[in-house]
């Protein structure tokens, strides 16, 4: 899996080498706690994919250029502050096999720090006059808050229903994927509709990544998070809205009630995995989560050929056979 990620990049190594310098560089504060804090934050930097999908797209529609930087850092800033933001919310203590900055420095420190990463995106866009790339992000960032919300506000009574759940992950997840590629594309001039579209192929991709994201959670094998967080949390995702929606009646309460009730417990994590196992939860979620790709493929096929499309949907790919 690392060597297939590792050929995806191969094309734009140089550049993801000068967005790295261009980045740390601009995270920089006058506060030595703030820098111990960064620091960490960028010792424990994930496969940065989002940087990857801002610099791909740039390449396929023009050169890739100071903007793009710029965009690929907003970008990084905007998602490592809400996993900080999130981690705090939902009251994690590891992510990716490592603490979490809540559980070294608790939340009031992990809370400034992400509003820090915000800011610091912001003043960058503002500084260069780039009201574009603010406006795409200020949207992201407003959707990603709302998408919390409302995930929270229907985890309270578990009604969610599949219609809600895309409205969810639009919102939470895929909304910074498709800025992503809408602030690549933007960053080299193009027009308006290959924005638009690149930013649809990046929503439909987005989906498909929170699909994936939803599956691995009820996943037994070993990934990077803890398992079963969702059903902790009184979350209802893809795979248990379909096994629910299937089920009889008395089916449903039983399930419903053990999450309402015992949810944080193993064994009712495993009688729900076995739920969905035989409602074919998994199955559906997949053929839905394989819709969304197909759909964003489709839309960047319409653009020419070229080495950095090649590695953009090969990234797309990579996204929904990650194991973590």
């Amino acid at each position: 899996m690392t060597d297939s990620l590792t050929k995806i990049k191969a094309p734009v190594k140089n550049e993801l080498k000068v967005f790295n310098e261009f980045f740390y560089k601009n995270l920089q504060s006058q506060i030595p706690l703030l820098n111990r804090v960064l620091k960490y934050i960028i010792k424990k930097k994930g496969k940065q994919m989002r940087p990857l999908f801002v610099i791909l797209s740039a390449g396929i529609f023009g050169k890739i250029n100071d903007k793009t930087y710029r965009g690929a850092s907003f970008i990084e800033l905007i998602h490592t502050a809400t996993l900080v933001h999130d981690d705090v919310v939902d009251d994690s203590t590891q992510r990716r096999g490592a603490f979490t900055l809540n559980a070294l420095w608790k939340n009031k420190i992990s809370v400034l720090s992400g509003d820090y990463l915000l800011s610091k995106g912001m003043l960058m866009a503002l500084e260069n006059k780039e009201n574009d790339m603010l406006e795409l992000s200020s949207n992201t960032v407003k959707m990603m808050s709302e998408g919390e919300l409302l995930q929270i506000e229907k985890a309270r009574t578990l009604d969610i229903d599949e219609e809600v759940y895309f409205e969810i992950i639009k919102m939470k997840t895929a909304s910074l994927i498709s800025s992503s590629f809408a602030i690549g594309v933007a960053s080299t001039g193009a027009t308006n509709d290959e924005i638009e579209k690149m930013s649809k192929a990046g929503e439909f991709a987005g989906i498909a990544f929170q699909i994936k994201d939803d599956i691995l959670d009820f996943s037994t094998d070993i990934t990077g998070k803890p398992k079963g967080v969702d059903i902790k949390e009184k979350k209802l995702t893809l795979p248990l809205i379909y096994a629910l929606k299937i089920a009889s009646g008395k089916e449903k309460k039983t399930i419903v009630k053990a999450i309402s009730k015992r949810g944080k417990k193993k064994e009712v994590f495993d009688e729900v995995v076995s739920f969905i196992k035989e409602k074919k939860g998994f199955e559906y979620s997949e053929n839905k989560m394989n819709e969304y790709i197909h759909k964003s493929l489709k839309i960047i096929d319409e653009f020419p050929d070229s080495k950095y499309k090649k590695s953009l949907c090969d990234l797309i790919r990579f996204s929904v056979s990650r194991k973590k």
